[in-house]
């Protein structure tokens, strides 16, 4: 499986696990947590929260998933702009922490821009740095506007990612912002990467591409084919939701599938990429 280093030497697999609505539902909660060990288990070491997600249902969810096995699993959680004063990211932080039942994150994003000054935003992670609650910060739905006047404050500890809206439906991003991140050495994470709702699932350009590859799994999936697109970017992180493990199983035998020059025109073809700058999409 391919690999992605953050600007701090981090490596970790190229696919990782994402846990949008993980944790809402209790009659669905031991798929999930099998899901997440599963994905551990086969190496997938990403594992991205939230504590917008179900109200902290899901960094509880996560937090019992990992739990005796913290060293495997590089934690990432949000912090909503509501709360990204330079004490707000603190206590909320602290929050998470307690939810997930560990005494660190591997990386604290904020979840999007809000009214908050970014220098003060900046400034409670550099605390929570210094106070060993998180080894790396980043953010998240911020297009390249924002990241430059972010990359223009000063400090000790860069930016290492930026988590954004990825996924065949939504290549706006393909125009610049891939591109700066990558020359910024800041990794990219996409998440929603098979896109929403399922409708993107059932394009047949991608049934046809689908047809021609096999996996460990078997014949290939639309799904799979959508995910191995989005992992065919370098210094990029995709964090797909799988709510079981047969779910799981599927993205990572998506992880091997190589698709060939001619699948990449087909699909550019269906879907084109962009041809001018497009507002960057979020959900």
């Amino acid at each position: 499986m391919k690999d992605v280093t953050f600007p701090d030497g981090i490596t970790v697999p190229a696919l990782g696990m994402g846990t949008w609505n993980l944790g809402d539902d209790d009659g669905r909660r031991k798929a999930e947590i099998q899901s997440i060990q599963l994905g551990l288990d086969a190496g997938l070491r990403v594992v991205d929260t939230a504590e917008m997600y179900g109200s902290g249902r899901s960094e509880r969810l996560v937090g019992q998933a990992i739990a005796g096995r913290r060293d495997d699993v590089y934690l990432v959680s949000k912090v909503l702009p509501s709360n990204a004063s330079r004490k707000g990211v603190h206590d909320a932080c602290a929050a998470s922490l307690r939810r997930l039942g560990t005494d660190r994150l591997d990386l604290y994003l904020l979840h999007w821009r809000g009214s908050v000054p970014l220098e003060e935003t900046v400034a409670g992670f550099e605390d929570l740095m210094r106070a060993g609650m998180i080894r790396a910060w980043g953010v998240s739905n911020f297009d390249v506007d924002d990241m430059r006047e972010l990359a223009r404050i000063a400090s000790p500890d860069p930016c290492c990612a930026n988590q954004i809206l990825y996924s065949l439906d939504y290549r706006g991003v393909e125009h610049d912002l891939l591109a700066y991140d990558r020359e910024a050495r800041i990794v990219t994470m996409a998440y929603s990467p098979l896109g929403q709702g399922g409708e993107l699932l059932r394009a047949p350009v991608l049934r046809r591409v689908a047809a021609r590859h096999e996996t460990a799994l078997g014949p290939a999936t639309p799904a799979q084919v959508a995910l191995a697109w989005v992992l065919r970017q370098p210094d990029l992180l995709a964090i797909p939701k799988a709510g079981s493990p047969a779910h799981q199983r599927e993205n990572i035998a998506a992880a091997a599938l190589e698709l060939t020059k001619a699948d990449l025109a087909e699909i550019d073809d269906a879907i084109p990429p962009p041809r001018r700058k497009v507002s960057l999409a979020m959900i």
